[in-house]
């Protein structure tokens, strides 16, 4: 998978200014998955958004249109190669149905919004290694009768 242009850019202001996700959390207001999303082109900022995290990064206001604007969103038709986002493809491939069949006994026939969503990433220290926690909250849509 290829990263934009714009996003190997801000990447790399975000490391020589030292600041993790975290820190861009607390100046712009917003989760640091979020935050991430609109680095990588997956998610669009506002213009106050788009020049807050200019500005923390340092950078000119050249990019701030782009930040703006809509994106493509997805990895596209390919399986991801990267091991940790295939690990992601492999725990849908293994418990996509699974999931799916535990979501509709609890709510029905439907789906989780990934529009009116939030994806939180938590570090569980365990003595036996770190866990990596992931919690993903999205709104039931039931699938409508007509």
């Amino acid at each position: 998978m290829s990263v934009p242009e714009i996003t190997e850019k801000l990447l790399a202001a975000k490391q020589e200014k030292g600041l993790s996700f975290a820190d861009l959390e607390k100046i712009l207001g917003r989760d640091e998955v979020w935050i991430a999303a609109v680095i990588y082109r997956q998610a669009s900022a506002s213009p106050e958004e788009a020049k807050l995290l200019i500005e923390a990064l340092g950078l000119g206001p050249i990019y701030i249109n782009e930040l703006t604007e809509y994106p493509v969103k997805g990895l596209g038709p390919v399986v991801p190669t990267d091991p940790l986002i295939y690990r992601f493809y492999e725990i849908m491939q293994v418990y996509g149905f699974p999931l799916k069949a535990v979501i509709h006994d609890k709510f029905g026939d439907g789906i989780m919004s990934a529009i009116d969503f939030t994806l939180d990433v938590e570090k569980e220290e365990d003595p036996k290694g770190d866990r990596v926690k992931i919690i993903m909250s999205g709104k039931f849509l039931p699938y409508k009768k007509w």
